[in-house]
């Protein structure tokens, strides 16, 4: 019999980061990262992380997230500039590894969607997803029935923490 690997303790966190615009109507992702950094979260799930018009592209940009943070953008090919689909993105701790990543759609009026990755942290399968979820409590029900959906239907069954607002 296999000796079951030791437990891992990793920290999560959810930040709606609104497009990286703070209350003084300045768009500022050195502010974003600062605050991240002091947060220091080994999985972090972000709502509104791109803009919401045009190429839809990363208000912080990945070249950032590359050379000042130790996170890296859950890898989801779904537009060049965006490190998420639907303003959602989950960054990970270098050195965790992602096996596997995807959108996730959610039944909404307005674009709305989840991520979810599973990855692998000291030998053991876990996995996230980070979702923004509309205002409405009708659509919200229907939005987690979805996600839990989808978590249910993966192929491998692991534990999983879901993040969001």
């Amino acid at each position: 019999m296999l000796a079951e690997p030791p437990p891992v303790q990793l920290t999560f966190a959810s930040y709606n980061i609104h497009k990286a615009v703070g209350l003084d109507r300045r768009r500022d992702p050195d502010r974003i990262l600062s605050v991240l950094r002091e947060i220091d979260a080994d999985v972090i799930a972000l709502q509104e992380a791109d803009r919401r018009f045009g190429e839809r592209a990363s208000v912080i940009p990945r070249q950032a997230l590359d050379d000042y943070t130790p996170w890296q953008a859950v890898p989801l090919q779904t537009r060049p500039d965006s490190i998420g689909w639907h303003g959602n993105a989950l960054l990970v701790r270098r050195g965790i590894e992602i096996v596997e990543a995807t959108a996730v759609a959610l039944p909404t009026l307005e674009p709305r969607g989840a991520v979810r990755a599973d990855l692998v942290v000291g030998g053991r399968l876990i996995r996230v997803v980070g979702m923004h979820l509309d205002l409405s409590g009708l659509r919200r029900r229907h939005q987690i029935a979805a996600v839990l959906a989808h978590v249910a239907a993966c192929e491998s069954s692991c534990p999983a923490v879901l993040m969001g607002d």
